[in-house]
């Protein structure tokens, strides 16, 4: 699947000559899909996911690490799902055999593009749009928030280190969203970096 941002994000520094305050990454080559549970089959549910996945779904707005994929809560009985191993499509598939009549599954590898936005000064860019306070002691590691940026709908997570966030945007605003995002981290300089 082509990059939500072809001819948009072009790699390269841009600001300070010293080291970025930021570094932003369009991740490719995910697999992303919404989960939500059935009508009365939550615990089933959840004892099918953790024999499948190795994990707990969580029941708030969190991301939990399972076998290949990542859960991330975003409503009662809802999750956003992640994955690096299973691409595109592929991971849509694989939860939905695994977990038939047990949940809805769809994909959205198609209709998302998710970003990585990384650096010390990663809060301060994110904090000129977003109404959450991702301070570690309000936002710790794991979190995840469904919100809006500069009025776009986004799903946000920390994904492992501080001062690294994961941002799940519609591919149809895309060019406004990286507008937006250019545009707040340009004080502290940036530095946009390719994925496979």
């Amino acid at each position: 699947m082509p990059f939500a941002l072809h001819g948009i994000a072009n790699p390269g520094r841009v600001g300070k000559a010293d080291t970025p305050g930021v570094t932003i990454a369009e991740r490719a080559n995910l697999g992303l899909a919404t989960l939500a549970a059935r009508k009365g089959q939550d615990k089933a549910l959840t004892a099918a996911v953790r024999e499948a996945y190795g994990v707990d779904l969580p029941a708030k707005s969190v991301t939990a690490r399972g076998k290949s994929v990542n859960f991330i809560g975003y409503g009662p009985g809802q999750w956003l799902v992640v994955s690096e191993t299973l691409a595109h499509e592929a991971l849509a598939e694989d939860l939905a055999t695994r977990l038939k009549g047990l949940a809805s599954v769809s994909d959205q590898s198609g209709g998302r593009a998710v970003l990585r936005v990384s650096g010390p000064r990663a809060r301060d860019v994110l904090a000129k749009g977003l109404a959450v306070d991702l301070d570690p002691r309000a936002f710790p590691a794991g979190g995840a928030v469904t919100s809006t940026i500069s009025h776009m709908g986004v799903q946000l997570w920390q994904e492992g280190e501080a001062d690294s966030y994961d941002i799940a945007i519609f591919r149809s605003v895309s060019a406004s969203f990286w507008r937006w995002l250019t545009a707040s981290a340009a004080e502290y300089g940036y530095e946009v970096v390719t994925t496979s």
